[in-house]
């Protein structure tokens, strides 16, 4: 019955399962189930119609964690819509995006209309490679070319974040405009941007006599007067302009006395010297750099060491240790009593004092940074190293041998000390026959005769009675610089044939040559010097020297006045007449030198009121900036 009853209630069950087969209606044969199974079966089947609803449910909640994942999202981004409303870019960001842009459009430009290649034709001589852009009808002329062609200087220059800029310029000299009226008392001209010292054709500060030695026209070294007076002028000029300098006084023999190292067989004691009203140090040790008494310490850009000393012996020095801070590397500077300008042996570098100086009190003024960059050119001449003031450093100050020393300091400046070293040297130096100081080397100027060692310069001459008219009046009336000064006067009166400077243009105008030459040469920048002595003499000299100076001041302004205009080319200067003394083409200026022109006019209206002088100085700036005289 059971069997039975199960296969009722199967059979209808089974009718999705028909076939069109001939037993299709037959019934298979199940096997008897329990009725305990059947239990089971049913509760498996009722679980397996609950499973459905369950995956209902968590998809409506997967729906509804959606739902609100998206309605958050939108929240957000319109609550950062409204906050960024009024937000703009900054104007940097603006630009920098447009030449971004522009730089993508410009660049898609240049290669859609890429320039083409053209030889240029420069006045059917010779060719230079060019580009043209046929588009906007232009020719593309390389700057290398119009450097050379026109005189011309430019380079490419950034600025941060700007975008490249070619800056073309006429000239790279800079012209100095005087702020008041020139005064001989005062700055001489702007002379206070010079730093003689530091050029290169400066071998060394000499130090027996504390003026520059020149290598320009001779490689051994000599003292070229023009050159020292410019030292002096430049110094004298920094000590109107600068700061005063900073001073450490290292040891004076009472109120500053240093702790000096003294080995055992050296001494040093200090004693009054009646003469001086002062003690001094006295110091004696035994031979060799181990027994010199010394003071150690670091001290920095105080590098200007003065010192006043007498040494006895030859084998008695001052050495000076100075230290690259930067390579740890120390220079030991050596000032001996000996004939010698500069000589270099590894690390030491000695500077001669002159045998003359043993036995005699010498006051000297060393600015060390200059003395071991000398040394260190003159023991590296294919690559000497450039050391920076602020790199050296001083470790010691030693003396060693027989002597006596007094007031030795360490300062920042000694500009003065420099000055009277020139004035000095111009005492002593000064030819008592001709009342000039000569050069002493062999001058050849292009199509002229060539001098002869023992010249003199109209230049020279001018430069150097600036310098003893302002030693006079800084002194307070020391003779010796105006005895000096007037004495220099002697060669404006003598023809250049005859050993002066004196020429005359024309057989009319007098003119004052730096280069005496045959026939005359008549340089424009050397002459204006040369006025500008004689003015200092004249507003700084008593009656008599200053009314000799006052005359042939006026002589040489009422030449300059009638022969300036010959130097204008219309778009430069010349530099001299040699096209009219020789009869060939003009000798033009470089820029620096047709600069110095102009500062030297635009001073000289600050003492004549002649329109003449100011005009001129006016039109020659503008050829600086590519000005140029019309044409008919």
């Amino acid at each position: 019955m059971v069997g039975d009853l199960v296969r009722q209630k199967l059979v209808p069950s089974m009718s999705k399962y028909q076939t069109t087969n001939s037993d299709a209606f037959a019934l298979p044969a199940y096997p008897l189930i329990p009725s305990g199974d059947i239990r089971d079966q049913r509760k498996s089947q009722s679980n397996k119609q609950r499973e459905p609803f369950v995956f209902f449910i968590m998809r409506l909640n997967l729906k509804a964690v959606m739902l609100v994942l998206t309605v958050a999202v939108v929240v957000i981004t319109l609550g950062v819509y409204m906050r960024c409303a009024a937000f703009s870019f900054s104007p940097d960001f603006v630009r920098q995006f447009n030449r971004h842009h522009e730089s993508q459009t410009s660049s898609a430009a240049q290669t859609s209309d890429a320039l083409q290649d053209i030889e240029c034709s420069i006045n059917q001589e010779y060719s230079v490679h060019c580009k043209r852009d046929e588009n906007a009808n232009e020719v593309y002329v390389p700057f290398s070319f119009l450097r050379n062609y026109f005189d011309v200087s430019g380079a490419v220059t950034t600025s941060g974040t700007e975008v490249a800029k070619f800056n073309w310029m006429h000239s790279t000299a800079k012209v100095n405009l005087p702020k008041g009226k020139y005064d001989a008392r005062g700055v001489f001209m702007y002379f206070e941007n010079y730093n003689v010292e530091v050029r290169d054709r400066v071998k060394c500060i000499s130090a027996a006599e504390g003026v520059p030695v020149s290598t320009q026209w001779e490689k051994r070294g000599y003292f070229y007067p023009t050159q020292i007076a410019q030292f002096a002028l430049s110094h004298y000029s920094k000590n109107l302009t600068e700061q005063a300098p900073r001073v450490h006084v290292l040891e004076d023999g009472d109120g500053y006395q240093m702790d000096w190292t003294t080995p055992k067989t050296s001494n040093m004691t200090r004693i009054w010297h009646h003469k001086f009203n002062t003690s001094v140090v006295q110091f004696e040790t035994a031979i060799g750099y181990e027994s010199a008494i010394s003071i150690g310490f670091n001290q920095t850009l105080d590098l200007l060491l003065s010192v006043d000393m007498l040494l006895v012996t030859n084998s008695s020095s001052l050495m000076v240790t100075v230290q690259n801070r930067d390579t740890k590397h120390s220079y030991n500077l050596h000032y001996i009593p000996a004939d010698l300008l500069l000589s270099v042996q590894d690390s030491n570098i000695y500077y001669g004092l002159g045998a003359s100086a043993l036995n005699k009190w010498r006051h000297i003024t060393r600015d060390l940074h200059i003395d071991v960059q000398k040394g260190i050119v003159l023991g590296d001449k294919r690559s000497p190293l450039k050391v920076r003031r602020s790199d050296l450093e001083v470790l010691s100050v030693a003396f060693l041998g027989i002597g006596f020393y007094d007031n030795i300091t360490l300062s920042t400046s000694e500009h003065m000390a420099h000055f009277y070293d020139a004035a000095e040297w111009f005492v002593h130096n000064q030819d008592p026959k001709s009342g000039g100081w000569t050069n002493p080397v062999r001058r050849s100027l292009n199509g002229f005769a060539e001098l002869s060692p023992g010249w003199i310069s109209a230049m020279g001459q001018g430069h150097a009675i600036s310098v003893l008219a302002r030693a006079y009046w800084h002194s307070g009336g020391d003779e010796r610089y105006l005895k000096a000064a007037a004495a220099g006067l002697q060669p404006y009166r003598v023809f250049s044939q005859d050993g002066g400077v004196l020429s005359q243009f024309m057989d009319k105008f007098y003119w004052y040559e730096e280069y005496p030459t045959t026939p005359p040469s008549l340089v424009l920048n050397g002459f204006i010097y040369s006025l500008l002595g004689l003015y200092d003499l004249n507003s700084t000299a008593p009656a008599k020297i200053a009314r000799e100076a006052g005359q042939l001041f006026a002589q040489g302004m009422y030449s300059l006045k009638k022969m300036l205009l010959l130097y204008d080319t219309g778009s430069g200067t010349s530099y001299d007449l040699r096209h009219l003394s020789l009869g060939v083409a003009p000798n033009l200026a470089r820029w620096d030198y047709h600069a110095t022109h102009v500062n030297q006019l635009l001073l000289l209206a600050t003492i004549d009121s002649d329109p003449l002088i100011a005009q001129t100085a006016e039109r020659w700036k503008g050829y600086m900036f590519g000005k140029r005289a019309k044409h008919n």
